[in-house]
């Protein structure tokens, strides 16, 4: 279950300052004096826990019925919640890996209360029949590089071994990773409200015009029993792109942006949790933007996609500290520029990856509409939430 991974900033700023070109002069004001702050805890913060807690679990493997259940439940799925096992073996483990729990809740800027993140998943299928036969796997942790040629595993000893990331070795390895879907579940919860806290939000929402475009016959009785606009995601592909084995699953997300009703820039934070696989077509029927947020019937919308070491915190800030400089000019202005431009440049040889953004989504778009980089296009459709 692989992404692809954009990092090439160079094509998305050409397209953007031709867009800015178009509306020159109704753009953004000059930045504050205080920059964006990076929105990353540094790498090592994330890095480190799982490392940490990659080397507890290989020096755990001695013991030799912790090894059969460990070995028992990986095989049994793809991933495993190693803290809550961990609590089934003797000695300090779950201990360690709460406490490397807590560090990578803190250092991603998530409530306390998000729980454990920690899992434990095999590197690769082809090592199911060696770790079935009784050897003792190697532990690593997840990387979040794409661009990673080698990694470090430790075996029961505490001996570091290093093994190709292009291909999988025959030795069993397991790879310490985080939960992901749950960290960015909480993380979009962060955002959110951090965004709103910064003032990056919209007045209540009113119900929203029909398009300029009618979807449907009978466009007018729906509006009439209440309720409001929507563009509906009916299918959706992502480019595949070969990783590295010990990568872990990303997490993809869309930001939203326009015009609130009140005239200020909001960011609806959408989670798109289905988008597991490459090269595939998937058919959410998901909910990409409620007009009724929206002052014009334009917004845009730059998908991302969660590695590991994103603080939501920060990011809602440096975010924020961008868009809010954007003023409403009585004209729909596009806001991909500004939300990349929030984004340090080091986020383009890092996590988050920026996956891909669609500029000026309307209203009455009806049809597949394909992303500025190239690598994904998604299939929209107006859709009618009725108000009962």
């Amino acid at each position: 279950m692989r992404h692809h991974h954009p990092r090439r900033r160079g094509a998305v700023v050409s397209l953007a300052a031709s867009l800015l070109a178009l509306t020159a002069g109704q753009t953004v004001s000059a930045l504050p004096a205080t920059a964006a702050p990076h929105p990353h805890t540094p790498v090592s913060a994330v890095s480190a826990a799982e490392e940490q807690a990659a080397r507890a679990i290989a020096g755990s493997l001695t013991d030799t019925a912790w090894r059969a259940r460990v070995g028992k439940a990986t095989l049994a799925s793809d991933d495993v919640a190693v803290t809550a096992l961990a609590g089934k073996a003797d000695g300090s483990l779950k201990a360690e890996l709460a406490a490397a729990d807590r560090r990578i809740a803190a250092a991603k800027g998530l409530d306390a209360g998000v729980g454990p993140l920690l899992r434990l998943r095999l590197g690769d299928d082809s090592m199911r029949a060696a770790l079935s036969a009784g050897v003792t796997p190697w532990v690593t942790a997840a990387s979040s590089d794409d661009d990673a040629t080698a990694v470090t595993a430790w075996d029961s000893r505490g001996r570091a071994h290093t093994l190709d990331a292009r291909k999988a070795p025959t030795h069993p390895v397991y790879v310490v990773d985080i939960d992901g879907s749950k960290a960015l579940a909480a993380g979009l919860t962060v955002l959110n409200k951090e965004l709103t806290r910064y003032g990056v939000a919209s007045a209540k929402a009113t119900p929203a015009k029909a398009p300029t475009q009618a979807p449907a016959a009978g466009s007018r009785a729906q509006a009439a029993g209440g309720g409001f606009w929507t563009t509906r995601i009916t299918s959706v592909e992502l480019s595949d792109d070969e990783e590295p084995w010990v990568k872990g699953d990303a997490e993809i997300y869309t930001l939203v942006t326009g015009f609130g009703q009140d005239g200020a820039v909001r960011v609806d934070p959408v989670d798109m949790p289905y988008l597991d696989n490459d090269g595939t077509v998937y058919r959410p029927n998901q909910i990409l933007v409620n007009w009724s947020n929206y002052k014009y019937n334009l917004a845009d919308a730059v998908m991302m996609e969660e590695d590991g070491s994103t603080n939501y915190r920060d990011l809602a800030k440096a975010i924020a500290t961008v868009l809010l400089t954007v003023t409403d000019q009585g004209t729909y202005i596009p806001l991909v520029n500004a939300v990349l431009d929030a984004i340090p440049n080091d986020w383009w040889t890092d996590d988050p990856d920026y996956v891909d953004s669609w500029y000026t989504l309307a209203q009455s778009d009806n049809g597949t509409r394909y992303g500025a980089r190239g690598n994904g296009w998604m299939t929209v459709e107006p859709y009618f939430v009725q108000q009962f």
